[in-house]
């Protein structure tokens, strides 16, 4: 059974950092891009960060890029988000997907196959 488990999430103050963690299990985790949204109450969910199956290229939504790195370490099935400089507007539910869309819907939530549950990031003014 495919699944998807972040961790990482916590209260932090403005300007603080965070890494968020995401363990696959039950899929050929290799095979697919994986990507970071966010979503709070009322919102759509917002892409934040993708890294691609085969190239390892990275994408960002405009509001992380040079705060946000995303990497993948497909030996431990696991992609993290490192997040820095954070601000009170990054405070949400974070989740991981899986994909294995073309490019040109990388940032399309729509498009991903598995979720993960999520988890909270607060950040504090």
């Amino acid at each position: 059974q495919e699944q998807l488990v972040e961790s990482g999430g916590r209260l932090v103050q403005a300007g603080g950092s965070l890494r968020l963690s995401c363990v696959a299990s039950g899929l050929t985790f290799s095979t697919y891009t994986v990507g970071w949204f966010r979503q709070t109450p009322g919102k759509e969910r917002e892409f934040v960060a993708s890294i691609h199956r085969s190239n390892g290229r990275t994408y960002y939504g405009d509001s992380v890029k040079g705060r946000f790195t995303i990497s993948r370490d497909n030996a431990k099935n696991t992609v993290f988000l490192q997040m820095n400089s954070l601000e009170p507007e990054d405070t949400a539910v974070y989740y991981c997907a899986v994909t294995r869309v073309v490019l040109t819907y990388i940032r399309d939530y729509s498009k991903y196959y598995y979720w993960g549950q999520g988890t909270q990031v607060t950040v504090s003014s």
